[in-house]
C-alpha cells in the first residue's frame, strides 16, 4: 500500500473544517477520508505556527534551516579540532 499525500491547501481547509466550523476531529477525518489522529497532528501544527504550517516537501522553515546550517558548521569545526588534536601530538613527539 503506498503511502497518500495531501497539499497544503487540502491540510489547511481540514483544519479550518475543524476548527473555523466547528466540526468534530472523529467526523471531519471520517468525512475527508484520512485518520482522526493525523487531522489532530494537522490542526496542532497549525495552531503552533499558522503561517509557517505546512512547508511542503522538501520545504524547511527558516528556523530549521538555520539549524541545519549550525549542524553543518559545528561538524565541520569538530573535525578540524581533530585535525589539529593529531597534529599537535605529532609535532609534540618530535620535539622530544
Amino acid at each position: 500500500m503506498q503511502r497518500r499525500r495531501f497539499g497544503r491547501e487540502f491540510k489547511l481547509e481540514a483544519v479550518k473544517l475543524v476548527r473555523e466550523r466547528g466540526v468534530p476531529v472523529v467526523q471531519a477525518a471520517r468525512d475527508l477520508d484520512v485518520h482522526e489522529n493525523v487531522l489532530r497532528k494537522w490542526v496542532k501544527e497549525f495552531a503552533a505556527d499558522p503561517q509557517q504550517a505546512f512547508p511542503g516537501q522538501g520545504q524547511m522553515k527558516p528556523e530549521q534551516l538555520e539549524i541545519e546550517r549550525l549542524r553543518r558548521e559545528v561538524q565541520k569545526l569538530k573535525a578540524e579540532r581533530d585535525i589539529l588534536k593529531k597534529a599537535a601530538a605529532y609535532f609534540a613527539k618530535e620535539a622530544t
